[in-house]
Parts: structure tokens; sequence; C-alpha cells
């Protein structure tokens, strides 16, 4: 099979990353036409427009409450329960599983029979409590601020989750395993390639944030870093614990990028 372009690619190539980004990181109804690494390294460069569209449902949903007045409590939790649904959970439980094989105290090998494993440990089940109160609190702060705070910030921290998932994807981060996601996606990405679109999502998070205000454009792009920088050392640590990467690293690598957001646009 011919090797695409790193990067953009021709059309058929882009179509092919869009189906496999949206097919494998939401429950939208996607079929997948390719499942090679050429098209890996596609969808996990698409990925952020996955999580825009995650994003942008999650907010309409909680501005719809707040402006029926559901009040702001409400209004975060809709929108922290939207994107479960939107994934049928498959980022929370690969917190949860992360979470678990983190927290076994095993050898890598063990480690990951204990992520493969149907039922949710402890460890797991702190991480998803955790995670989710964080998100509803920061949410609930946001929308307290007006429903445009609110939208905005769902909107930020969602794609900024899914981009965190093309930095995971990237040349020099190996699978854990030689089956699974985690194969068919880790080390497609070129370095250049997910610094290109991590620039353009900078760009375009400040001047979504200058709509609202100067301050706000700082804001976003100190939030993204924080996303990024979050969901990098959560995948160092991974790395060297399980010796690669899986599915259930990315779904956690996810959730501590959009919590992590979250929670920096509720400071200052």
């Amino acid at each position: 099979m011919r090797n695409l372009p790193s990067g953009t690619g021709d059309y058929p190539a882009r179509m092919d990353g869009l189906r496999f980004a949206f097919g494998t990181l939401t429950v939208l109804p996607t079929r997948i036409t390719r499942w090679d690494r050429d098209a890996a390294r596609a969808g996990m460069l698409c990925a952020p427009l996955a999580g825009l569209t995650v994003g942008l449902a999650s907010a309409a949903l909680g501005t719809a409450f707040l402006l029926l007045g559901s009040g702001p409590l409400l209004a975060a939790v809709v929108t922290a329960a939207t994107p479960a649904v939107l994934t049928r959970g498959l980022h929370l439980d690969g917190l949860a599983d992360t979470a678990d094989g983190l927290g076994s105290a095993k050898p890598a090998e063990d480690a990951l029979r204990v992520m493969k494993q149907s039922d949710i440990g402890p460890f797991g089940v702190i991480a998803v409590v955790l995670v989710l109160l964080a998100q509803v609190a920061a949410l609930f702060h946001l929308y307290e601020e007006g429903w445009a705070h609110g939208a905005a910030g769902t909107v930020l921290a969602a794609t900024a989750a899914r981009l965190a998932l093309t930095h995971a994807s990237r040349h020099g981060v190996p699978p854990a395993r030689p089956e699974g996601l985690g194969a068919i996606v880790a080390a497609t990405v070129p370095v250049r390639s997910a610094t290109l679109v991590t620039a353009a999502f900078l760009v375009l998070a400040a001047g979504a944030g200058l709509l609202l205000s100067p301050y706000d454009a700082v804001l976003n792009v100190l939030a993204a870093g924080a996303a990024l920088g979050a969901a990098a050392l959560l995948l160092r640590r991974c790395v060297r614990r399980f010796g690669g990467v899986t599915g259930d690293v990315f779904g956690a690598v996810e959730e501590t990028a959009a919590t992590a957001a979250l929670m920096a646009l509720t400071l200052g």
C-alpha cells in the first residue's frame, strides 16, 4: 500500500482520516473505510475536529438548559454527561482502566492484564468520580459567568482533549501491545504535523477568546497549554509504566486533558 503524505494528504486520505477519527472517537454513525496506519495517521490529525463536534453538541445542550432556566449546576451536569453519551463512556472507561493499571503496583505485563479486565477496581472508581466532579465544578463556575463562557469553555476543552490524542500518537510513542487501537495509531503522527495542528488550534482558540475579551484570549491559550501539559505528564508516566500506549491510555489522556483545560479556565 502506498504511503500517504504526512499532514493533510490528498482528498481521499483526508476523508479516510475523518472517518477514522469520528468512527473511533465518537458514536456518530460513521463507516471506517480503512483500518491501517496511514488512515490512523490522518485520523489522529483529524481528532481535534471530532472533539470540536463533541464540544459543540455538549455546549448546545448545556446552554439550552441554562437558557431554559435550569440553573448553572444542571447545565454543567448536562454538559459533562454529553461527551460520555457521544463516546459510550469509552474515554471514562479508559481512564478507569488506566487508573487501575497504574495503581496495581504490578509489573507492566500484569498491569496490562488488569486493564483488560471487564470490572473496575477502586482506583478506577476514584479516578472517574474525581474527574467528573472536577469537570462539573469547573463548568458550573463558567456557566455562572454566563452561557457564552460556559459554551466556549466546553468547546475549548473538548477540542484540546482530542488534540492531546494527536500528540499521544506522535512518532516516538510506542504501543504497549501488538494489537488494538494503541497499536494501530501509536507513532503514526510526525512531530512536525502535530506541531502545525497545535499551532492552528492555539490561533483559533485565541481568536475565539477575543470575541469575549483580550483576557479570555490569553486564558484560552493558557488553558490549552495546561491541557496538553497534563496529558503529556500522564502519557509519559504510562509509557514508562506499561511500555507504551493502549486504547485505555488514550481515554485517560483525553479525560485528563479536558479536565485540566476546564480547571485552568476557572482560574484568575
